[in-house]
């Protein structure tokens, strides 16, 4: 295979996550000049004409939400030919669906809090209180990520609140059980786990402010027994390779109090900013940024 020299980074976008997507995409570009790439840096929403990108040898995307993660943008480079970072169409367009990532992880015998889908929240809005039952559960747009319009909910009451706060409630949700523990998440680059990070917030949940703006938020290195990291090594490399992930993802994971592992989600582009956890888990390996950047490019071509 022939030596990558020219990559086209590919972010920004027009979803909710385009502020994150800019931070990922200049790190990303940034990166690539001082490891010696000839690298461009393309707004997703200026590109109007895809056949330009044909000129690079590879596309690193650091598009987040619906455009990047949904997998239409990887259908379309794959019938252009065109070689790009990261998972393929049919795993994206799963994984970013939450119901149904977790159908799939549940067919495959993989531990996921349970969770109810819900086509649109409207519906709820003149109901009766006394006629619902939403207690401790968060709930979560079915198809976008950072998490953007996501609540904890606590009560009846609550949820009606956040339906008034939510962009956009006339879409498809999911209300998924609310388990208490330790917040973990799993970065895989190739066929390699790294360190597991543990998160710790001081927020009600790890939410859009914790993940992105907050100087609080600590991403420190598990400290898991042995055969807990095993285990928690184990079930990422295994919702990894259920829903045919490729290049690099990150498995999001819970624990509860008694132990039990969870996945939560799967990011087939995970954020690339100076708070995200990717970078961050590469560090405990004795990994700059990058050097992570690179071993994306290395695993995806």
């Amino acid at each position: 295979m022939e030596k990558i020299k020219n990559i086209a980074v590919i972010y920004g976008g027009s979803s909710s996550e385009r502020e994150v997507s800019l931070q990922s995409g200049e790190g990303v570009f940034n990166a690539l000049n001082q490891l010696g790439y000839q690298a461009e840096l393309i707004d997703y929403n200026d590109l109007n004409d895809f056949e330009i990108l044909k000129k690079n040898d590879l596309v690193f995307i650091a598009l987040h939400g619906f455009e990047g993660e949904g997998g239409k943008f990887q259908a379309k480079l794959d019938s252009l030919g065109i070689r790009y970072t990261g998972s393929k169409y049919q795993a994206c367009k799963n994984t970013w669906d939450k119901h149904i990532c977790k159908t799939i992880l549940q067919q495959n015998n993989i531990n996921t809090p349970t969770w109810k889908l819900h086509e649109s929240l409207v519906q709820y809005i003149d109901m009766p209180r006394s006629s619902l039952n939403f207690v401790n559960v968060f709930l979560k747009p079915c198809r976008d990520g950072s998490s953007v319009d996501i609540f904890k909910i606590e009560d009846n009451k609550s949820f009606i609140e956040a339906i008034g706060k939510s962009s956009n409630p006339n879409r498809a949700f999911i209300t998924e059980e609310c388990i208490t523990g330790k917040e973990f998440t799993v970065t895989i680059i190739g066929d390699q786990c790294f360190p597991a990070i543990e998160i710790i917030t001081g927020n009600e949940f790890y939410d859009y402010e914790a993940k992105y703006i907050s100087d609080d938020t600590g991403l420190i290195e598990a400290n898991l027994m042995p055969h807990e990291q095993k285990e928690i090594n184990q079930i990422a490399i295994n919702a990894y390779t259920a829903l045919n992930c490729y290049g690099w993802a990150r498995v999001d994971i819970l624990q509860d109090k008694d132990g039990v592992f969870y996945v939560l989600e799967i990011n087939t582009v995970p954020g690339m900013t100076s708070h995200s956890c990717v970078p961050k888990s590469g560090k405990f390996l004795g990994l700059q940024y990058n050097d992570v950047v690179n071993k994306i490019i290395n695993e995806s071509v």
